[in-house]
């Protein structure tokens, strides 16, 4: 047992949040802490790490825990570098390391007794060893790619890091220091895709517990194997991922509900029994059912859910089939090209997920959609009859002077009453004196919730929808689904959250962040598995499934954009080197006293290039995060190969300045 909460009780003010909840994580649980937002979660979390203390009930810990907590607000020391920060998390270790060289000088000047130097160099240098202290830095440098540092942001100091990434800096410290046990609150909150699925690997092998606030449920459903629900002020725990708690949520609610009904069914016909005999012949029995009905332990009833909100869509116009054709279309700013080569048709109900990760072009492609922002080559042609209305993900459509009513007033007819508009409010849970609340006082999950009003009552057949369940609790995000899934309309939307992808979309985009794109026709769990079979095997799959693909062949800027890097030459392809193999990395021989060709050079540059990019992303793998001799060998390699790079750029400018002379 790391740590058990017994009966737990806790009010703020006259509000109670927790009404006797018991839990109790063991070593090695990978828990997933859900319910509705103001349940409870992020009170547990203060109670377990002992931040806050219960009003009543016990909070034991297991002696000596180190727990782990990620917060939402991540603080530095100012002057820190990223990879300074995530080196802190071995303090330990580095502690250690600074005495062996300090020893190390003592046994090159003779100083003082060189058998106790000796002797204690030995004992540290075992327990580095034994500690993991010739792998942390290879390890910590892993995670940071994993999480999408990539190598130039390293020397980077952290005071000018944005607010999402140093909480990803947190979450990869945190990682790193493994505690007995991890709270991670919204951990995926920060992360594009690619990093939740590194995530997800990672963890799915995790040694240590660690318990997991999010609302992702495709993240709870890879990362996790117990579920606990706060519920109520209770908390009620599952085996199995966020699938299999739904399944038996429910199994438990029905036997929970014809238990109840049987008992109030034999409570009748006792109360019926009682009544007819207490003053007959059959007093005696009476009495006694009476007793036995006042011991009874009472089953509850299940109780109905809470509201979510209701996001059923209005009717709407009918479009013409198709709704938007996008053809060879390009999409970003003069100076800067996104993505390029984009090509689909969005037919009349259908839904488009547009995927990608932080700054592939998602919301740049979706203003040029919009008509916000010209597409740079190609052409995006809307259909006719066609209405669009725009959720912005910033929410920045929303007036922070205006209270909630006068908010939804802006797109309502002028006949419409106050009656009218509070009555459709209180469908998203704005009720009574909510209605009078300026916007400018909301919290995200209500300024989310009004903006989705807005643009439901507004009745257009196209929704435009930029990351719409980012301020939404599980409930009301399945409750957005399920209205999406029967609404007459065309959706495009931007999401990170995949669970949503897969109730909503019918198509999927995905744009790589190197200016290519790619289009299937399928949800996002079909698209990523097309996707991982291609990597593997990319003729027999793509033959194998109707998929348009559009690899970039981008416009000059664009290209010499992607292509280009500092002080470097262009790849030669086809020279012929001399050579032969070390760890991987390709040394060329030259002949003794003679400078070597320039397009030899830039072949063998071209070589170490390529081996550098693969070792980086062999870096990024889960697996070698956790395989200490695996991701030092890897670590090496990109040492020696990134050394050798320097040694090649400066031989091409050598040979390359004498060619221009001569």
């Amino acid at each position: 047992m790391l740590f058990r909460l017994s009966d737990i009780y806790k009010s703020y003010g006259a509000r109670d949040i927790l009404r006797g909840a018991s839990i109790q994580i063991n070593p090695g649980e990978h828990v997933g802490l859900v319910g509705r937002n103001g349940a409870g979660k992020t009170t547990l979390f203060r109670l377990i790490s002992g931040e806050e203390a219960a009003d009543r009930g016990d909070v034991v810990r297991a002696r000596g825990l180190n727990l782990g907590l990620l917060e939402q607000h991540v603080h530095f020391e100012p002057g820190v570098t990223v990879h300074e920060a995530a080196l802190g998390a071995f303090g330990h270790l580095q502690q250690i390391e600074h005495e062996m060289h300090a020893l190390e000088h003592r046994m090159a000047e003779a100083d003082g007794d060189l058998d106790a130097v000796l002797e204690r160099y030995s004992d540290l240098q075992h327990q580095f060893e034994r500690e993991g202290g010739f792998e942390y830095a290879a390890r910590a440098e892993a995670i940071l790619q994993g999480l999408g540092f990539e190598r130039e942001t390293w020397q980077m100091e952290t005071e000018f890091l944005s607010g999402g990434q140093k909480n990803r800096l947190g979450l990869a410290r945190l990682l790193l220091a493994e505690p007995d046990a991890l709270l991670l609150d919204e951990p995926t909150n920060h992360l594009d895709v690619a990093a939740v699925e590194w995530l997800e690997e990672f963890l799915s092998t995790y040694r240590a517990a660690y318990i997991i606030i999010s609302h992702d449920r495709y993240f709870l459903d890879r990362a996790c194997t117990r579920i606990i629900e706060v519920e109520q002020g209770r908390a009620v725990s599952y085996t199995g991922n966020y699938s299999a708690f739904l399944v038996e949520r429910e199994e438990r609610r029905e036997a929970q509900q014809r238990a109840y009904d049987n008992q109030q069914h034999l409570i009748a016909k006792t109360e019926e029994f009682i009544r007819r005999n207490l003053a007959g012949q059959k007093t005696k029995q009476a009495k006694s059912r009476r007793k036995m009905l006042e011991k009874l332990d009472r089953v509850e009833g299940v109780r109905a859910d809470q509201s979510s909100g209701d996001f059923r869509l209005q009717k709407v116009e009918r479009a013409g089939t198709h709704v938007l054709t996008v053809q060879e279309a390009s999409v970003g700013y003069p100076d800067k090209v996104l993505a390029v080569e984009i090509t689909f048709t969005l037919r009349r109900g259908e839904c488009l997920g547009v995927i990608g990760p932080n700054g592939a072009g998602k919301t740049t492609f979706v203003k040029t959609v919009l008509g916000k922002l010209p597409p740079l080559a190609g052409e995006v042609r809307w259909g006719t009859n066609v209405q669009v209305g725009y959720y912005a993900q910033q929410l920045d459509d929303l007036d922070d002077r205006n209270e909630v009513i006068m908010e939804l007033r802006r797109v309502a007819p002028a006949s419409a009453t106050a009656g009218e508009l509070r009555s459709f409010l209180a469908k998203f849970l704005f009720t009574g004196d909510d209605v009078y609340k300026h916007i400018g006082d909301l919290s995200g999950g209500e300024k989310g919730r009004l903006a989705l009003a807005k643009l439901i009552y507004s009745h257009v057949n196209v929704l435009v929808l930029d990351e719409p369940t980012n301020h939404l609790d599980i409930p009301s995000r399945e409750s957005l689904e399920e209205a999406l899934d029967s609404y007459d309309g065309t959706i495009i939307t931007i999401s990170h959250d995949r669970y949503f992808l897969d109730r909503v979309a019918t198509q999927i985009l995905a744009l790589d962040g190197e200016g290519g794109a790619e289009h299937y026709d399928g949800d996002y769990t079909e698209y990523h598995d097309w996707k991982a079979a291609q990597d593997a095997n990319p003729i027999k799959v793509a033959a194998s499934k109707t998929v348009s693909l559009h690899e970039p062949s981008p416009p000059p800027q664009a290209k010499a954009e992607r292509t280009a890097k500092p002080h470097s030459p262009a790849k030669a392809t086809s020279a012929k080197t001399d050579e032969r193999k070390t760890n991987g990395v390709r040394h060329v021989k030259k002949a003794k006293g003679r400078e070597r060709d320039a397009g030899v050079v830039e072949a063998e540059i071209g070589v170490a290039e390529k081996r550098l990019e693969d070792l980086t992303s062999e870096l990024a793998l889960p697996e070698v995060a956790r395989d200490q001799a695996r991701l030092q060998r890897v670590n090496r390699a990109y040492a020696e190969t990134e050394a050798q790079l320097r040694a090649l750029y400066e031989e091409w400018e050598r040979v390359s300045t004498e060619v221009a002379g001569a």
